[in-house]
C-alpha cells in the first residue's frame, strides 16, 4: 500500500504565491516593452522631423532671398546715414535679414554722437528699419577757449558754430572729470542754464549778460557787461529774473567800479574793484 506525503498546507501556499509573483512580473516586463518601444519610436521621428525642420529653417533664412538690401532709417536730422549702413552692413552681411543681431545693431547705433536711442526692426524679406531718437542741443558749454553744443543730459555733442539763432550767453564752470558725480552735477548745470535761459526772455534780460558760471551749484553767477568790464552777479538759485534784474539797477554805468556783486544774502554785498 503506498502511502503518501502530505505537504503542509503552508508551503503550497507560498509556492503558489511565489508563481503567481513571478507571473505577474513577466506580464508587467511585457507590458513595459510594449509601451516604451513605440514610446521610442514616436520620440526618434519627433526629433528626426525637428531636426529636418531646423536645418531647413537655417537653409531657408541663410538664402540669398534675406540678403539685406533696403536699410529704412527714421529721425535722422544730424546723424551720419552713411554711419548707420556701414554698421547696418557689418552686421548682416553673412546673416541677412531673419539671423542679424537687431540687438548688437541697435547698441551699435547708440554709440553715435547725436543718437540717444534707437530701435532696430526687420522688414521681411530683404529689409532692416533703424529708428533714431536723436539728443537735442540745449546748451553752449565753454571749455577753454572753444565753445560746446550739450543736450540736457550734459553730453557734448559738436563744437558750436556762431550763429544769431544761438543762445545768448554760455555756460562756464562745467565739470570735465570722468565721474559719476561730476556726470550728475553737470546734467543739474544745465538744468539751471535751461532755467535761466526761460526766466530771463522777460525784459530781454538774457541779451544783458555775455556767461553764466554755475562751478558751485548753490551760487550761481551771472556774468554781464558794463562800462566796458565784466561784473560778476552772484544769485540765488530762486527767481533768476527779478535777482538779475535788480543786480543790474544797482551796477548800471558803475561796472569800471564793481566787479562784483552779490545778492545771496538780505543785504547786497558789493566787491570794488583794487586802484
Amino acid at each position: 500500500m503506498t502511502t503518501r506525503k502530505r505537504i503542509p498546507k503552508r508551503k503550497t501556499d507560498a509556492a503558489i504565491k511565489r508563481r503567481q509573483t513571478s507571473t505577474a512580473r513577466k506580464n508587467n516586463s511585457a507590458s513595459s516593452a510594449s509601451f516604451l518601444i513605440p514610446l521610442v519610436f514616436i520620440i526618434g521621428i519627433v526629433f528626426c522631423l525637428g531636426f529636418l525642420m531646423f536645418m531647413g529653417y537655417r537653409t531657408v533664412t541663410a538664402s540669398s532671398f534675406f540678403d539685406v538690401r533696403n536699410v529704412e532709417m527714421r529721425g535722422l536730422e544730424r546723424t551720419s546715414k552713411e554711419e548707420i549702413e556701414k554698421i547696418v552692413s557689418r552686421q548682416s552681411a553673412k546673416s541677412g535679414v531673419w539671423n542679424a543681431d537687431l540687438k548688437q545693431i541697435k547698441d551699435e547705433v547708440e554709440k553715435l554722437r547725436f543718437v540717444k536711442t534707437a530701435v532696430v526692426s526687420r522688414v521681411l524679406p530683404d529689409g532692416l528699419r533703424v529708428s533714431v531718437n536723436e539728443r537735442v542741443l540745449r546748451a553752449i558749454i565753454r571749455l577753454g577757449k572753444t565753445d560746446y553744443w550739450a543736450d540736457e543730459d550734459g553730453v557734448i555733442l559738436a563744437p558750436a558754430e556762431k550763429r544769431d539763432s544761438n543762445p545768448p550767453f554760455v555756460l562756464r564752470g562745467w565739470d570735465e572729470t570722468k565721474s559719476e558725480k561730476a556726470t550728475k552735477d553737470n546734467q543739474e548745470r544745465v538744468k539751471i542754464y535751461l532755467k535761466m535761459l526761460n526766466d530771463w526772455k522777460d525784459f530781454d534780460l538774457s541779451k544783458r549778460v555775455s556767461a553764466v558760471n554755475l562751478a558751485d551749484l548753490q551760487s550761481p553767477q551771472a556774468i554781464v557787461p558794463d562800462s566796458g568790464e565784466m561784473v560778476t552777479i552772484h544769485l540765488p538759485k530762486d527767481n533768476f529774473a527779478k535777482r538779475l534784474q535788480k543786480g543790474l539797477e544797482i551796477i548800471v554805468g558803475r561796472g569800471r567800479e564793481i566787479e562784483s556783486l552779490n545778492l545771496n544774502n538780505q543785504k547786497e554785498i558789493l566787491g570794488f574793484r583794487a586802484k
